[in-house]
C-alpha cells in the first residue's frame, strides 16, 4: 500500500478529531476570509510560491488523491503559519513531520516539517512553526511543502487563502481549470434524440462556458447549465441509466449523478446539483423523465435552481446540444432576477 493512502487517514483524524475550542478564541469570527493577512508558508510571504502540484481532490473521501498543494523549497527551509490561530497538533505522523494549525472554522497543515512550535502554542501570521525536511516529502529526493486546508469534513484549496487559488467549483471527476476555454464535446449529437430537459419548463439562467462566478467574483469555467427551478420542483433524469452518485458534493451541494452507458456511440453521464431532496438511491435504474429529486440551493449557490452537467466520453461537456432546442435564455442574470424574483 503507498504510504500516501495511509498517511491521508490518519491525518485526516488528526484535522477532525483533535479540540478546536481553544483556536476558537484567537479566531472568534470563524474562518479568516481569503487575503487577510494570510502568508504563503515557504518562500517570500508575500508569494509567488511554485507549485510544484496543485490541489486535486478525490471523488470520494476515501480515495486516493491530491488534498493539498506542494510548494517548491529547499531542505531546512523556515516554513511559517499561513494565518493567525493556535497549534492543535506538532509532531511525527506517519514516518513525517506535521503541524496542524485551526483558525477556528479551518485548519491548516504543513508537512514534513520538523516542529518548533508545540501543541498550544498561538502563533500569527507567517510566525516560524518549523523547517522544511526531505523525509516524507511527496517530492523525494528533492524537498517541498504539503500545504493541506480543511473546513470542517471538506479539503479545501489553500491557494485560495492567499489569494492564488480559485475556489473551484469541480466536477470531481474530469477535472476543469478556471480560466481554460471549454472543452470541445467529443461528438456531435443529434439533440432530438440524445437527452430530455430533466425540468417542466426550461430556462437557461446561466449556460456552460466562462463567466464571472456571482458569489467568488472570479472569472472562470461555469461547468454545466443552470436552469429556472422553483424550490422543491422536480427534478427528472435527462436519460435512462444507473444512479452512480447521490450525496453532498461541496460546492455543488447535494447531487445526484446518473451513467446513462452508450447514448449515440459516446458514455454519458448527467448531474443534478443543488438539490432540496433525492428521490432515488445508489445503485437505482431509471428511465428517461423519471424523478431524481427536487430542485433546492444547497451547496455554493444563490438561489433554487438546477445546475446540470454532462460528461461524455468522461469530460465535462456543454449539456445544451445534447438537449431538444426550444429553450429560453435569459439575457443577461440580472435581468431574470428582476423579472421573475429568480436568482441563478
Amino acid at each position: 500500500m503507498s504510504p500516501l493512502l495511509v498517511v491521508v487517514p490518519l491525518l485526516g483524524l488528526v484535522l477532525g478529531l483533535l479540540p478546536a475550542d481553544r483556536a476558537a478564541a484567537s479566531s472568534p469570527s470563524g474562518a479568516i476570509p481569503p487575503g487577510a493577512g494570510w502568508v504563503y508558508p515557504v518562500g517570500p510571504p508575500g508569494g509567488p510560491a511554485e507549485v510544484v502540484h496543485g490541489f486535486d481532490p478525490p471523488d470520494q473521501p476515501w480515495l486516493s488523491g491530491h488534498r493539498g498543494v506542494d510548494l517548491a523549497a529547499t531542505a531546512g527551509a523556515p516554513v511559517r503559519a499561513a494565518g493567525p490561530g493556535r497549534v492543535v497538533y506538532a509532531g511525527p505522523l506517519a514516518g513525517r513531520g506535521v503541524v496542524v494549525i485551526d483558525h477556528g472554522g479551518l485548519r491548516t497543515t504543513y508537512e514534513p516539517v520538523a516542529a518548533s512550535v508545540t501543541a498550544g502554542d498561538d502563533v500569527g501570521a507567517g510566525s516560524l512553526i518549523g523547517t522544511l525536511e526531505v523525509a516524507g516529502s511527496h517530492c523525494a529526493p528533492a524537498a517541498c511543502l504539503h500545504w493541506g486546508a480543511r473546513e470542517g469534513e471538506r479539503y479545501t484549496d489553500p491557494l485560495a487563502l492567499v489569494g492564488a487559488g480559485p475556489v473551484r467549483l469541480l466536477p470531481l471527476g474530469a477535472r476543469t481549470l478556471s480560466g481554460a476555454p471549454p472543452p470541445v464535446p467529443p461528438a456531435s449529437p443529434s439533440p432530438s434524440v440524445a437527452l430530455v430537459w430533466p425540468v417542466a419548463v426550461p430556462r437557461v439562467t446561466s449556460p456552460y462556458g466562462l463567466r464571472v462566478h456571482p458569489i467568488t467574483g472570479e472569472r472562470k469555467l461555469h461547468d454545466g447549465v443552470d436552469l429556472a427551478a422553483v424550490c422543491g420542483a422536480p427534478i427528472r433524469a435527462a436519460a435512462s441509466g444507473r444512479v452512480t452518485g447521490v450525496g453532498d458534493r461541496g460546492p455543488y451541494g447535494l447531487r445526484v449523478s446518473v451513467d446513462h452507458g452508450l447514448v449515440r456511440g459516446t458514455p454519458l453521464t448527467t448531474s443534478y446539483s443543488h438539490l432540496a431532496a433525492f428521490s432515488v438511491a445508489p445503485g437505482q435504474q431509471v428511465r428517461a423523465g423519471q424523478l431524481v429529486g427536487r430542485a433546492g440551493s444547497t451547496g455554493l449557490s444563490t438561489g433554487c435552481h438546477l445546475h446540470l452537467m454532462l460528461y461524455a466520453a468522461g469530460r465535462v461537456t456543454d449539456p445544451l446540444p445534447w438537449l431538444p432546442a426550444g429553450a429560453t435564455t435569459a439575457t443577461s442574470y440580472l435581468a431574470k432576477a428582476l423579472r421573475e424574483g429568480y436568482r441563478r
